[in-house]
């Protein structure tokens, strides 16, 4: 792929400004915690670099279908990656995940109530 020169910086700022738009939603949605993790969260962005966020919201969904609720009431406007966990779940969780130790481990917190 050819280098972009500036892209990235770009793209950095697109995804700070979107996330700055979601936190904002958040309380109405009964949000408790948001973690930005994935490349975003480790401060390496390129041109197609998603957001990705740990979500703690109690919910009665099953596991897979937990994201389609944020993406229906935040509409992102850049990808953006949701994985969502109960408070329970997440407490629980934290050590024997492996996709949450990953994800916590360069996390970044952007929200908690």
């Amino acid at each position: 792929m050819p280098m972009m020169i500036g892209f990235a910086k770009q793209r950095r700022a697109v995804l700070e400004a979107e996330l700055v738009r979601l936190v904002q939603e958040l309380p109405a949605l009964g949000v408790q915690r948001l973690y930005v993790t994935g490349d975003f969260g480790r401060h390496s962005v390129d041109p197609d670099t998603p957001l990705e966020v740990i979500v703690v919201h109690e919910t009665e969904e099953p596991f897979h279908r937990r994201a389609d609720f944020f993406v229906d009431h935040l509409r992102p406007r850049v990808q953006t990656h949701f994985l969502v966990y109960t408070r329970d779940e997440f407490e629980t969780l934290t050590e024997i995940d492996p996709v949450l130790i990953r994800g916590l481990a360069i996390a970044e917190p952007a929200y908690a109530v």
